[in-house]
């Protein structure tokens, strides 16, 4: 029985990269937040302004952006890179450690051909 290839498999974020993802998403939307809230939520007692914020924000983050900026992570590490003035693609692979093939069109080296 054939089972289809199964795509790479791309390892999750580290630490620092997924901080980074989260603060990317985070940021941004208390910042719109609160300038739409800000005057309704200043009335409220800290706790309450606090819960109300997080109520709002952490779905935001969690089903809307956070999923999209997973998506553009994949995309960015996944996708060839051409090097600017070699002659060589550099290809992200699942590991994240660069892979370089050669797009030379010359005569084989002498020591590729065992000579």
């Amino acid at each position: 029985m054939n089972h289809p290839p199964q795509p790479h498999r791309l390892a999750p974020p580290g630490p620092h990269q997924l901080a980074l993802m989260i603060w990317v998403a985070v940021f941004p939307t208390l910042t719109v937040l609160n300038l739409l809230l800000g005057n309704w939520v200043h009335t409220l007692a800290p706790v309450v302004r606090t819960g109300v914020l997080v109520t709002i924000a952490v779905p935001i983050v969690s089903y809307g952006l956070m999923p999209q900026l997973h998506r553009i992570r994949r995309l960015l590490l996944t996708r060839p890179h051409r090097s600017p003035g070699l002659n060589t693609t550099v290809t992200a692979s699942p590991d994240l450690a660069p892979t370089r093939r050669s797009t030379h069109q010359g005569p084989p080296h002498p020591a590729e051909n065992g000579t």
